[in-house]
């Protein structure tokens, strides 16, 4: 079952960073820019925190997306240890873009499926997620 995870997620992944390369994003900076659209602006260590990421991570991909004119970083007002980061007008003409992307990835992922399969798939996947994160927390250097 680990092995077929891992080549689903590979697949998967894959899939997604070629479709998101039509619209000049990096599989992840999607993921960045619908936090920010969705909730708007941010401090860094939120949307680390938001998206499971790390700090050296997410300081690499708002800086690509900063260089790309997707976002600004602004220091925050009330924080200055705290960096926002803002969506620019740029990023909104993408949004609709990487909502197609997103879609045509759930259809490649589950236009095969019938509706009760799935939901059976997600029930599935969500226990496998949750196994996961209790293993994973058991293992935490911090456990």
């Amino acid at each position: 079952m680990t092995h077929a995870i891992f080549r689903v997620a590979r697949l998967h992944r894959m899939l997604a960073g070629q479709l998101l390369r039509r619209v000049g994003l990096h599989t992840g900076q999607e993921l960045v820019m619908m936090q920010l659209w969705d909730l708007g602006p941010q401090r860094q260590t939120d949307l680390v925190r938001l998206l499971g990421s790390d700090a050296a991570t997410m300081t690499r991909t708002v800086k690509r997306l900063e260089h790309a004119g997707f976002v600004r970083r602004r220091p925050c007002e009330t924080d200055k240890r705290a960096t926002i980061i803002e969506p620019t007008a740029a990023s909104l003409a993408l949004r609709k873009e990487v909502e197609q992307v997103w879609a045509e990835l759930e259809d490649s992922v589950a236009g095969d499926l019938r509706a009760d399969e799935q939901d059976a798939m997600l029930r599935v996947l969500a226990r496998i997620e949750d196994s996961l994160s209790r293993a994973a927390e058991q293992h935490s250097p911090l456990a």
